[in-house]
């Protein structure tokens, strides 16, 4: 309380936490939300996607492509045609030349399809190419 004596003869001083420590520690946090985060970015559709029993776990930072059962091709929620793909996973490969590319080929989708678009991504330069499967 401002003003008030106390019984020494002095004024009281208001007192006030120390928030320092706390901010502190909600930066700490905040960047090891950040660094741990996976950024992938997603292909914007969803696809049902065939079962293998020998799959594997997915990359954590990777290119998704999906190829729809109507045999559209989709990254980031956008349409491409097959011949858009070289280009693309050019740009992204010039990021990270090791970057994995995942195909996720609908399990009604026309294999040929998948395999021209397999084909885009190896000429594009990819070296580590595979398909999602369940």
């Amino acid at each position: 309380m401002i003003g008030r004596n106390n019984r020494f003869g002095g004024e009281e001083e208001e007192v006030k936490p120390d928030l320092s420590p706390m901010i502190d520690c909600i930066f700490i946090l905040l960047i090891f939300f950040i660094v741990t985060t996976v950024f992938v970015e997603e292909t914007g559709v969803e696809v049902t996607r065939p079962e293998a029993s020998t799959a594997s776990p997915l990359e954590s930072n990777s290119i998704l492509i999906a190829i729809t059962s109507d045999n559209k091709i989709m990254y980031g929620g956008k349409e491409y045609r097959i011949g858009g793909i070289q280009a693309l996973v050019r740009e992204k490969l010039e990021e990270d030349e090791e970057m994995p590319i995942i195909l996720q080929g609908d399990s009604k989708a026309s294999h040929g399809v998948v395999t021209q678009v397999y084909d885009q991504c190896k000429a594009a330069g990819a070296t580590k190419i595979s398909t999602s499967t369940d």
